[in-house]
């Protein structure tokens, strides 16, 4: 029997005596086809009369969400639209997703999902995913249960304390798991079926949200230390057994719970962290196209991070990867990474550096001034992950743009209020030289008649397509090699065309081939690796794309 739940969308699905039919059929999102179920179809399923007459193909459909889209005077009011789509119909949902994935991107994830989840509240009309609150300690397992889906192979929960750039959003911030998960499906063809989101809400510290009537989560402080890693243990535990086959990706836990968190379960389950490996597999890919610019060698670089959080030292740890690749020593690999906290520059004679700081603290004189410590480093590139906006201003750019013939300037936070620089910025006070990137869209800029067009570093280049081929491989654990291969991967995807237009990441057009690509090389390194939960086929890569759901309709017979 053909199942709805299965990767691919079948021609043909038998339909079971217990399938729903009526009224219940249409409001069923996994299976609803709305005014495209045919005539046949119809009279099978007891819809005659609850439909308009008129059958109308998928590709119509889209045609009619997109005007409607067109019509809302907001990027937030389309948001909510595509999520009510997304309840009614998952199928046209994601039809429309695949279609138009670079339009509507910023849309269902940054820059507009930060609104939606500052907002949430306020916006919220129905529920979607897992919500795990301070008070379900003991009930894990009846509370994942209650989950309708018995194939669970992508779980990204959140504890909300660190949304983007936005900070401390609580339960508000189950839009980040939502939208990340939207991209697992849209950009690597994970069947929705497969995918939780999930927010653990241990209370928040925004006391705007605590006085807020309309707040979803607890009206209560955060939990913290022992009460707070309880309820973390008891629900990655609990997930495991649940869904045994299920990738769990960390995602906006606070710097202090963040790095201790994925040290405490990466080597026992599968679980990644994608604010500090995610972020850092993209910026690789992006420093590896962009020496293609610059003409550099990667061991030639040296970088200065502003900020030194989770992104940060993620981006440091896998840019050393390369660099060892490259032939630097550990040491060597670390000495040309170099951070600038809320402090000033990150040297050893500081007594207030936490843990995930000190292997990149450099024996040097400080500064408090981030303009000074360029002028002192001397970095080939400069990597935004602050979260604090404005701070690569012109002083800073044309001084990089003194130092380096093609400066690397990657503005990294999120959202597009929270950037280092605007693209437009960067190109104009290097006088178009820079290999910019950033971590929201910026439009094409033109500078004395030649066009740029930047580049995205968006984490969904890399996330999608480590967890289809952590999916396929059946991986035991999520290494950090993964992400290394992915960037490299990444990388390679990068043609002539768009290094032409000054973008060091593939077009959004082709995520769905880079998403299979880059799974591909992560599930050969799981083969290779000997952590897979099944042997390795004759040919991985059609392995890979068996898993990819294509949403279109399938013909119930």
């Amino acid at each position: 029997m053909k199942t709805l739940e299965g990767p691919v969308a079948e021609n043909h699905f038998h339909i079971p005596p217990d399938f729903p039919r009526g009224v219940k059929l249409l409001h069923d999102p996994v299976r609803n086809k709305g005014t495209a179920f045919t005539e046949e179809e119809r009279d099978a399923l007891n819809l005659r009369g609850l439909l308009p007459p008129r059958v109308h193909t998928q590709e119509q459909q889209v045609r009619r969400v997109m005007e409607q889209l067109a019509a809302k005077s907001s990027d937030l009011s389309r948001y909510i639209y595509l999520v009510s789509l997304q309840d009614r119909n998952e199928t046209l949902f994601y039809r429309v997703m695949v279609d138009h994935l670079r339009e509507l991107m910023p849309i269902v994830y940054t820059p507009t999902v930060g609104q939606a989840c500052e907002r949430f509240g306020h916006i919220f009309r129905r529920p979607r995913g897992i919500y795990v609150s301070a008070h379900d300690r003991g009930r894990m397992g009846e509370i994942l249960s209650n989950w309708p889906h018995e194939d669970v192979r992508i779980v990204v929960v959140t504890d909300g304390e660190r949304i983007l750039g936005l900070g401390d959003l609580g339960a508000a911030g189950m839009g980040i798991p939502i939208g990340k998960l939207v991209l697992y499906s849209a950009c690597a063809g994970i069947h929705p079926t497969k995918c939780l989101p999930v927010t653990i809400d241990v209370g928040t510290n925004n006391a705007s949200l605590l006085r807020d009537p309309l707040y979803i989560g607890l009206r209560q402080k955060r939990l913290k230390s022992e009460e707070f890693d309880a309820i973390v243990d008891e629900f990655v535990r609990t997930v495991h057994r649940r869904f045994p086959h299920a990738v769990i990706q960390l995602e906006d836990f606070a710097n202090h719970n963040a790095f201790r968190l994925l040290s405490r379960y990466r080597n026992d389950y599968c679980v990644f962290d994608d604010d500090i490996q995610g972020t850092g597999s993209v910026t690789l890919a992006g420093l590896l196209a962009a020496t293609r610019l610059t003409g550099q060698r990667m061991a030639d670089q040296k970088l200065l991070f502003l900020g030194a959080g989770e992104a940060g030292i993620g981006i440091a740890d896998v840019v050393g990867a390369a660099l060892r690749e490259a032939g630097l020593s550990e040491t060597q690999a670390r000495e040309r990474c170099w951070f600038f906290d809320s402090h000033g520059l990150v040297v050893t004679s500081r007594d207030d550096l936490a843990e995930h700081k000190r292997p990149y603290a450099h024996a040097h004189e400080w500064t408090d001034r981030f303009h000074e410590a360029v002028r002192m480093i001397r970095p080939t590139g400069v990597i935004g992950v602050s979260g604090t906006p404005g701070t690569f201003g012109e002083s800073v750019l044309r001084l990089m743009a003194e130092i380096n013939e093609r400066p690397i300037v990657f503005a990294l936070s999120n959202p597009t209020s929270k950037s280092e620089c605007t693209a437009r910025q960067a190109y104009d006070w290097t006088d178009g030289r820079c290999v910019f990137a950033s971590g929201s869209p910026f439009d094409a800029v033109d500078v004395h008649g030649t066009v740029f067009v930047p580049g995205q570093a968006n984490n969904a280049y890399i996330f999608p397509g480590v967890g289809l081929g952590a999916i396929a491989s059946e991986a035991g654990v999520i290494t950090d090699e993964m992400f290394f291969v992915a960037a490299k991967a990444l990388a390679g995807e990068v043609t002539e065309a768009d290094l032409a237009l000054g973008r060091v990441y593939p077009s959004l057009t082709r995520i769905r081939e880079v998403s299979a690509h880059i799974a591909t090389a992560v599930a050969a390194l799981v083969y290779d690796s000997g952590i897979a939960g099944k042997a390795r086929p004759a040919d991985v890569m059609t392995d890979v794309r068996s898993h990819m759901f294509e949403p279109r309709y399938p013909r119930y017979a």
